[in-house]
């Protein structure tokens, strides 16, 4: 399993949102400066984020985008699963996958299973919150 490009840039988003939490709506211009990635990157990345609440964003004079709830809330595997769908390690195990003729005989499903649980509750164990450099007081 190798994450994408987009996971980790937008991981990278909302670590830079909670870290400037305390200045209201971010101009997604600043973030792009400050994390070296392209605007035009950012423009793909953030429709998802916001369409799913994980952000708001306002337009115009004063605007930009900030946290909907504070970095302690957000579990990464939950940003990761969205930007890159399920984390499935096999084809079988993906949420929208048909039904298996051989579940009942596979020996590798279990496998299978317990290192999708490993990876699910790695990634569910850290939040927003462990990968800041700094405190905000906001998201505590």
């Amino acid at each position: 399993m190798m994450i994408s490009t987009r996971a980790r840039y937008a991981l990278r988003v909302m670590i830079d949102l909670a870290e400037h939490c305390g200045e209201g709506y971010i101009p997604m211009k600043d973030v792009a400066k400050r994390q070296e990635i392209s605007l035009k990157y950012l423009e793909k990345i953030l429709p998802v984020l916001t369409k799913n609440n994980m952000i708001e964003g306002v337009h115009g004079k004063g605007g930009g985008y900030r946290l909907t709830r504070r970095a302690t809330e957000y579990k990464v595997g939950e940003v990761i699963r969205l930007t890159e769908g399920d984390l499935a390690p096999v084809a079988c195990l993906n949420c929208d996958a048909p039904p298996c003729d051989r579940t009942a005989d596979c020996r590798t499903l279990p496998m299978w299973q317990k290192f999708y649980e490993i990876v699910n509750d790695y990634f569910d164990g850290i939040t927003i919150a462990d990968l800041m450099r700094d405190d905000c007081p906001d998201n505590a």
